[in-house]
């Protein structure tokens, strides 16, 4: 079994101003620079046939080069059971349908269609039962964050797995946006 999503990287030069903001929320697992990005499709733990299989699906997957900015801060859950702070993306047409057909992908590989509404973030920190007026302050203080505009010419397939420091991603398929 291989864990996989398609996401977006984030380039260090939008990461390492992410980085500048880790920090404020006791507990919180954040990510090192190198894990940042942009999810599109979580694909979930697959068969090695099944992920053959995804990946020849998204291998057909046309879109544009986007650009993209990051604005806003949030999380996800609710009270104690926040589990994740995040940097928003501003809405974006070709992304959305960037991953729109990494779904459609995902369904013609023979998965189950996703049922959360596509939310572009990308995640900080993770955390395990915080204080909710700890995460209401960091996103006020962080609820003003916007990049600059970058570009992205390409998506990728990516493996995760779990260590005693967190989640590691690596790249295992690039795909062209043209």
């Amino acid at each position: 079994m291989i864990r996989l999503f398609a996401a977006l990287a984030v380039p260090p030069e939008i990461g390492q101003p992410l980085a500048l903001r880790q920090h404020g929320l006791p507990g919180a697992r954040w990510r090192p620079l190198e894990a940042l990005h942009i999810t599109l499709r979580f694909f979930g733990d697959l068969r090695e046939d099944v992920a053959a299989d995804v990946d020849e699906a998204l291998s057909a997957v046309a879109g544009e080069p986007l650009e993209l900015v990051l604005s806003g801060a949030g999380a996800f859950g609710e009270g104690r059971d926040i589990h994740a702070v995040w940097a928003g993306v501003e809405d974006n047409p070709p992304l959305s349908r960037l991953a729109a057909r990494c779904e459609t992908a995902a369904r013609r590989a023979g998965l189950k269609a996703e049922t959360r509404n596509y939310l572009p973030h990308v995640t900080l920190a993770y955390l395990r039962r915080p204080e909710p007026p700890d995460v209401a302050a960091w996103i006020q203080a962080n609820n003003l964050l916007k990049s600059p505009p970058f570009h992205l010419a390409s998506f990728g397939l990516y493996s995760s797995w779990n260590t005693g420091d967190g989640s590691r991603y690596r790249l295992e398929r690039e795909y062209p946006l043209i």
